[in-house]
């Protein structure tokens, strides 16, 4: 999974708090989770696609997802990651 930030934006530190604790429930050991920075990596997250932040992309295993926002809806954030509640 890739994280995409925007530093210490409000909503970029709540998505990040929520996907550790969603993480931490739901998926123990059995993910990797890369957290880049756009205002630091910009160009990388225009080759990414990258428009709006923050934004978690899931890369695999497919099928690929993409969720935008705080990640507090789990439900949401849980069905795009495959994980049944």
């Amino acid at each position: 999974m890739r994280l995409y930030v925007a530093n210490s934006a409000p909503n970029s530190i709540k998505a990040i708090a929520n996907l550790e604790a969603i993480c931490k429930k739901h998926m123990a050991e059995g993910f990797k989770l890369e957290i880049i920075d756009v205002l630091e990596f910009p160009l990388r997250a225009l080759a990414d696609g990258i428009l709006v932040t923050p934004s978690l992309s899931k890369v695999s295993p497919s099928p690929a997802a993409r969720i935008v926002g705080d990640l507090s809806d789990r439900s949401s954030v849980l069905l795009a990651l495959g994980i049944k509640p």
